[in-house]
């Protein structure tokens, strides 16, 4: 009989050629290939949110469904902006109904009314993360945030987005509309890596991605405006014994 015992299963290795193991290089593999393909998009984006913090300006960051965890990433994070605006909005979340909000994510219209309640002012900065790039909501945020004044930055894998498994739309694609492009590199589907003895693909890599392409693009962004002047205004992590006092300002 094999030994089942927490001391044996915590000392087994992963298997080198395992569903995890292949994972993680799917991982390694895009953000090593991400950084050196989006090194100027990056650059670009750091010098956009770099310039509002100079003028005073707020970085505003939206999703819908598992792309609002990008959002989230860069909000009230430990060395991260107090500028920043999550745009959330229950409905295109998941922690109510997720078929519903699937719905509501391809409904047109609805991102004016968000940004209407939401408020932006001309010369802030808006990321807008979609791995699809296909929904409307997604795509008309960023079209009504340019109106505006905003810079739009895209996450998003355009490998999905220009293939033609992809569900088709009336509309453009969020790469087609944004001011700046951020490819998190994903394969078609977003699921990395084929399991034959479960006969799909698992594994999604497009948060893992995404977010380290923004928190690279918030770091670069924060020691290029601090370089001109700016004075960081930045979260303490409140798990520190520093932490509430550091945030309290």
């Amino acid at each position: 009989m094999p030994d089942t015992s927490a001391d044996a299963v915590s000392a087994s290795p992963l298997n080198p050629e395992g569903a995890g193991a292949r994972y993680l290089a799917a991982v390694t593999s895009m953000l090593e290939e991400a950084a050196v393909a989006e090194s100027a998009a990056m650059s670009a984006a750091a010098e956009a949110i770099a310039s509002a913090l100079l003028q005073g300006g707020t970085l505003h960051a939206f999703g819908s469904g598992h792309s609002t965890i990008i959002s989230e990433e860069v909000f009230y994070r430990a060395g991260g902006l107090k500028a920043v605006r999550p745009l959330f909005f229950e409905g295109l979340m998941l922690h109510g109904s997720n078929r519903l909000a699937t719905q509501l994510e391809r409904i047109s219209g609805l991102a004016e009314k968000l940004l209407d309640d939401h408020g932006v002012e001309a010369g802030d900065v808006l990321i807008v993360a979609s791995n699809s790039g296909g929904n409307a909501v997604s795509v008309e945020a960023v079209q009504e945030a340019r109106k505006r004044g905003l810079t739009t930055i895209a996450v998003t894998s355009v490998g999905h987005a220009t293939s033609p498994a992809a569900r088709p739309t009336p509309h453009p694609k969020l790469h087609e509309v944004a001011d700046i492009v951020l490819d998190n590199h994903g394969v078609v589907g977003d699921a990395a890596v084929p399991v034959e003895v479960a006969g799909t693909r698992v594994g999604p890599t497009s948060t893992v991605v995404g977010a380290a392409l923004v928190n690279a693009v918030v770091a670069e962004a924060i020691e290029r405006a601090a370089s001109r002047g700016w004075t960081p205004d930045l979260w303490v992590s409140s798990a520190l014994a520093i932490g509430d006092a550091a945030n309290a300002s």
